[in-house]
């Protein structure tokens, strides 16, 4: 069986984290498009501090080793799904693995046919920065959940119609949600077109032992985590900025029987926030004006520096107030990514020459504005322009061979002063440009080391901006109009 066959949505990354809290003000009902709801951002090492009672033993140069891996795993996934999509593939409904016991197993968590499942290292622990707090079901149960911009399944750990003593028990002993104790939670029925045709994408099984049975999933990741359970609708309920709160009824969920990966050990699941009919982002979007938006603060920044993703227009929350530049935002092409427009880079305001072939999306290349990669990823044929008009402001500084692994260009930072790089520019195709600052491609790997953050990535194929060269900046997913817009800022409230 083919791994990028199994796997639909891409492997785990940055990792957004929602912190919504329950104050008990009035639950608004309705469709609020003039407030939003702005949510915290938090930290994967911060988490990980708390879940060791204090103890912060990851270092830069760890960080970065972490970095690396799980952005190649992920670049992996992204580029089988543009060779599949030119090669003229389309994803059809699983019906391997499905034999006696394994449709229950998916129901009611039971281990005993899902330890069956061909797996690979599950070594991918901790992929991403970022994780949510979120309430789900009714009355609202909390989990923690890694947030994805490359993925449209949301699902969590989950206990549903379990009885007898092998039901459930790799989460008998672990907070999961709790499906019997929501009145919300209905599942999707096997026989409908829902599962047999909307969900074939996301991996449902064609299995129905009677037609009111839930609708099952096998739902697979590149880094060997794998998530096998059910489809239901379920209510999410979060708070507004006019401090009320509301709820968002009718989400798509996976209620979770079993899932192994090192890659779940610190979260319930997954949110999705990618581009799908059945993304939790596109479904928040609909009801706050059609877009989204996030601004992420350097992730070498203090614990008292907050990142933040917003539901909504960022002018109803308390951030300062943001002049942002528009792009074309292109949907759909590279599902469920965020794809755009590039027509060059500059660096010194020389426009480097790179052909035209690699910017295009709808071809076999194009970009991605990927908040689930870290590094930047350029395919060949503009890495290497990139980095030859780089390296030569750096010459001053002795080269370090160090274990970063697809990090070319290390340097003894000493003396190193930003004003010496030369400034690079995204230039998109209606015009518009992206200037990151000097420290999102000139970036910190360990004390006294930098190097160049870019990635040399299979041509042909697709060029990502990661998160890095995304940070101190707002994004705003505008998905109505069809547009990114940026602007730099501290993304301070």
């Amino acid at each position: 069986m083919v791994m990028f066959w199994q796997k639909r949505d891409s492997c785990l990354l940055i990792i957004l984290f929602f912190v919504a809290t329950n104050s008990g003000v009035e639950l608004v009902k309705g469709h609020e498009v003039s407030f939003g709801t702005k949510l915290e951002l938090i930290h994967r090492d911060d988490l990980l501090r708390n879940l060791r009672n204090g103890v912060h033993s990851v270092s830069t140069f760890k960080r970065i080793k972490q970095m690396l891996h799980h952005d190649t795993i992920r670049f992996g996934a992204i580029s089988s799904r543009q060779r599949l999509k030119h090669a003229g593939f389309s994803s059809t409904r699983r019906q391997v693995q499905e034999k006696t016991g394994y449709y229950q197993a998916c129901i009611n968590g039971s281990s005993s046919s899902a330890g069956e499942m061909p797996m690979n290292s599950g070594a991918d622990y901790g992929t991403g920065q970022y994780f949510v707090h979120l309430k789900v079901g009714t009355p609202a149960q909390k989990i923690t959940l890694i947030a994805d911009t490359g993925s449209e399944l949301t699902w969590t750990k989950c206990m549903y119609r379990c009885e007898g003593a092998q039901c459930g028990t790799n989460l008998r002993n672990r907070r999961v949600f709790r499906a019997d104790d929501s009145s919300t939670f209905k599942t999707v029925p096997c026989s409908s077109s829902t599962c047999k045709i909307e969900l074939a994408n996301l991996f449902s099984l064609a299995q129905c032992p009677s037609p009111l049975d839930p609708c099952a999933y096998d739902y697979r990741y590149l880094d060997g985590s794998s998530t096998v359970g059910v489809f239901a609708n379920e209510t999410i309920t979060f708070n507004l900025t006019n401090g009320k709160k509301t709820s968002l009824e009718n989400v798509l969920v996976g209620c979770s029987g079993s899932s192994r990966g090192q890659s779940f050990d610190a979260a319930d699941g997954i949110i999705g926030l990618g581009y799908s009919n059945h993304s939790f982002a596109v479904k928040a979007a609909k009801r706050f004006g059609g877009k989204f938006s996030y601004c992420l603060v350097d992730h070498l920044s203090p614990n008292n520096v907050s990142s933040y993703l917003i539901f909504g227009s960022y002018h109803e929350t308390d951030m300062s107030p943001i002049k942002l530049r528009y792009t074309e935002l292109v949907l759909g092409v590279i599902p469920p990514f965020y794809a755009v427009n590039i027509k060059g880079i500059s660096i010194g305001g020389i426009l480097l020459d790179i052909p035209i072939e690699v910017w295009n999306v709808n071809g076999v290349g194009g970009v991605i504005v990927d908040s689930g990669s870290s590094l930047t990823m350029l395919t060949q044929p503009a890495y290497q322009p990139v980095m030859d008009a780089l390296k030569p402001s750096l010459s001053g500084f002795r080269t370090l061979n160090l274990d970063f692994g697809p990090l070319e260009y290390c340097f003894n930072s000493t003396g190193f002063k930003e004003s010496l790089v030369p400034r690079l520019v995204f230039h998109f195709a209606d015009g518009a440009m992206f200037e990151p600052p000097v420290k999102s491609y000139v970036i910190d790997a360990a004390t006294g080391v930098k190097c160049l953050g870019f990635v040399n990535a299979t041509w042909p194929g697709t060029s990502v901006i990661g998160n890095i060269m995304q940070q101190n900046n707002f994004w705003e997913f505008d998905i109505a109009k069809g547009r990114l817009g940026f602007a730099s800022s501290s993304c301070s409230s």
